[in-house]
């Protein structure tokens, strides 16, 4: 049964090896690497010629006066970006929801999901113009209201709101195209049947959209659990200088610096891998609680 069942499904086997051999070689593959760790790495020795030295590399992590401030820094703004990243997403879909004009949606979808396909050296380099405190458009236009300007990307009160608001206006769009595709999962009936009994427009969201779109909700917020850790190294890493270190260094910009630009590669491993163990832990919460709460599992 076993080799009829094997001569049977051969093809969809072999499709599924070129993925198998890239994740294997991309993803497994350089886990190797992870005892640099532990060890005190001089790239004339190699990794598995260097001298080992136990857990001083995360013993000197923790005696870092940085470290703390940029853990928190990373939880702070993933927290921020988690949470709006799911409130205006739903407020949007809501309300393209209720237009009519077909035309008019389709064309506000495509407008709010096109950033998502910029990367962020494109929408970076945006935004450095348009934030500009001495010729950007934001600041022109704040200053046509008396208001002094701001740095947006130069100080420590603005550049979290900086981060998560450029976030949102980047992935909104796509998140609010699975929002919609939720919606159409709820019966037509139950809104006429709300019509008939007096419900109002908002009575209907209330009663009716919000409780048919509260499973998603509720999967997609607790997935989100499991990128606590990943603030966005992309954005953080085009926006960010050394004037706002203080509030938008995150663990991978600090992995960077440390790794590639001070070469101390054994301390720069033992933050990616102190980062990828918390990180471990939210996943498994985060997928535990999207079979607890929405009934989702992976198999």
């Amino acid at each position: 049964m076993t080799v009829k069942i094997w001569k049977r499904d051969w093809p969809l086997h072999l499709m599924i090896l070129p993925g198998f051999l890239f994740v294997l070689i991309y993803s497994y593959g350089p886990m190797a690497g992870l005892i640099i760790a532990f060890k005190k790495f001089l790239p004339s020795k190699g990794i598995f010629g260097s001298p080992w030295i136990g857990l001083d590399n995360f013993r000197f992590l923790l005696s870092l006066p940085d470290t703390f401030q940029i853990v928190y820094n990373t939880i702070i703004i993933a927290l921020l970006k988690i949470a709006a990243g799911l409130i205006v997403p739903i407020v949007v879909a809501l309300l393209l929801n209720e237009v009519r004009k077909t035309a008019f949606k389709r064309t506000v979808q495509t407008l709010v999901y096109l950033p998502h396909f910029l990367s962020w050296i494109i929408l970076g380099g945006i935004l450095i113009d348009i934030l500009s405190p001495s010729q950007g458009i934001v600041n022109t236009f704040i200053g046509w209201l008396g208001v002094k300007p701001i740095f947006f990307l130069g100080s420590n009160d603005w550049f979290r709101f900086t981060l998560v608001v450029s976030d949102v206006w980047k992935e909104f769009g796509f998140s609010t195209i699975v929002y919609l595709a939720a919606l159409t999962s709820i019966n037509p009936v139950l809104y006429e049947a709300a019509e008939i009994d007096g419900a109002n427009r908002w009575k209907q969201t209330l009663h009716i959209t919000l409780p048919g779109m509260l499973p998603i909700i509720v999967l997609l917020a607790t997935l989100s659990l499991g990128n606590i850790l990943n603030a966005g190294f992309e954005q953080v890493f085009n926006l960010y200088n050394t004037a706002v270190y203080e509030t938008g260094d995150i663990i991978d910009t600090y992995v960077f610096r440390i790794g590639i630009q001070k070469a101390q590669y054994g301390l720069a491993t033992a933050i990616g891998l102190f980062k990828s163990v918390i990180s471990l832990v939210f996943i498994s919460l985060s997928y535990f609680l999207a079979y607890r709460f929405a009934n989702y599992r992976i198999f």
